[in-house]
């Protein structure tokens, strides 16, 4: 391989927003997730909304739904 042609990497830890920490190789010297295999519906079996810019609540008025 060439010298100075690829990026550096970094053992690492990905923190996820449910606390779980994945040990990975990365060029990044830190990696934050939002959702990881631990807390993902699809894993898990059980529905979770995950809406950071507010979207639900977007279409709920756009398309004058109310909440339940």
């Amino acid at each position: 391989m060439k010298k100075g042609v690829h990026p550096e990497t970094f053992q690492i830890g990905a923190h996820c927003a449910c606390g779980n920490v994945i040990q990975t190789i990365s060029t990044s010297p830190s990696l934050d997730l939002d959702i990881c295999s631990n807390c993902h519906p699809f894993f898990t079996g059980q529905q979770k909304f995950v809406d950071t810019a507010g979207r639900i609540e977007k279409f709920e008025k756009r398309y004058n739904i109310k909440k339940k």
